[in-house]
């Protein structure tokens, strides 16, 4: 990673566009094709965001825009607390999938380049296919708290109330296995091989499983509430906000059991509220209470800034599939997109 000048706003001003928004910027995402982005706002809103023309605006929910991820192939789905589970394309075309009510919300998705969509509503998880049919209803004993599908898409993944629920996609009896642990399990995730399981939960704290033997694994110790997580490429780390660096949990050599985290852009005391891993590279971008973004490299530890402090607390962080570009949003509305292969 290259040096930047001191200025911590040198790569959003010389790289990046940004643009005040509004809104509470609740999600931003990439499409699969690299060159779309998408922030989701807590007014109901879309902005279809370029660097070079004006960012598009998109009347798609009647309240917030709560969850919002890329589809299959270029455009996003996005779920409101209207009750709508919509697809927009890159051009701001709007299809519905799916309306479950005014009365509930839409609140988690994920996607997978297969084409299968799942949406959370309530204790429910609907999968959809490609065509936008419905395939079936997966339901959960309490409120889902977040949702994933694994790398291959053969497995869907739910927390919930003590534990999380994984779920073969294409069984013809659909019986979850169940990975009980007491608490409230929200955010899920696989790991890129698909041997783990984490979820965040309402404490501070993160819970995993490995999935050959259902071994547990605590990860605690955190001062904030952990709202973001995210793999390396190659699954060997786990990074982590919720404290006052960006934490990484090694999950290679019979790791994390055991094994202490490693800390990195920390010293300041402000809490990192996001991170998202670069999709090729152990590099990671994290947000954080302040509104400063940075980028870190795992090995070196070296720090890269991408926007100054000052703007509200990141809300939104991703990656376009190629890592060359960078995307974040606060809780003040304030949006940036930075393009680093430029030079």
């Amino acid at each position: 990673m290259s040096e930047t000048a001191n200025d911590a706003d040198f790569l959003l001003s010389s790289r990046g566009r940004s643009e005040e928004l509004g809104a509470w910027v609740m999600a931003v995402a990439f499409g699969r094709d690299g060159h779309g982005c998408a922030f989701s706002l807590g007014d109901g809103t879309l902005r279809l965001a370029s660097t070079e023309d004006e960012w598009r605006r998109v009347e798609a929910h009647d309240g917030a825009a709560l969850s919002l991820v890329p589809d299959a192939e270029n455009g996003f789905l996005s779920g409101g607390d209207d009750g709508r589970f919509l697809r927009v394309t890159a051009a701001g075309e709007i299809s519905e999938l799916a309306d479950f009510g005014t009365m509930k919300w839409v609140e988690h998705l994920a996607s997978h380049p297969s084409g299968l969509r799942a949406a959370s509503v309530g204790k429910v998880v609907h999968l959809f296919g490609r065509d936008g049919a419905k395939l079936k209803a997966l339901v959960h004993p309490s409120t889902v708290g977040g949702v994933a599908f694994d790398a291959k898409g053969k497995r869907v993944a739910a927390g919930h109330y003590n534990g999380a629920s994984v779920w073969f996609v294409n069984s013809k009896e659909d019986k979850p296995r169940v990975l009980p642990w007491k608490g409230s399990h929200q955010q899920v995730l696989f790991s890129p091989d698909g041997t783990h399981v984490v979820t965040t939960m309402q404490e501070n704290a993160l819970h995993g499983w490995r999935l050959t033997d259902q071994q547990d694994m605590r990860m605690s110790g955190y001062p904030a509430k952990v709202k973001s997580f995210s793999f390396t490429a190659k699954g060997r780390w786990l990074a982590t906000a919720g404290a006052d660096c960006v934490v990484l949990w090694p999950f290679f050599a019979g790791g994390p059991m055991g094994k202490p985290p490693v800390e990195l852009a920390g010293g300041d005391s402000i809490v990192c509220t996001q991170v998202a891993c670069h999709p090729q590279h152990e590099v990671v971008a994290a947000g954080f209470q302040d509104g400063l973004v940075l980028m870190a490299e795992i090995g070196s530890g070296k720090i890269v800034p991408v926007a100054a402090p000052g703007r509200g607390a990141v809300s939104a962080l991703a990656w376009n599939p190629s890592g060359t570009r960078l995307a974040f949003g606060t809780e003040t509305g304030f949006a940036g997109v930075v393009d680093l292969s430029k030079r």
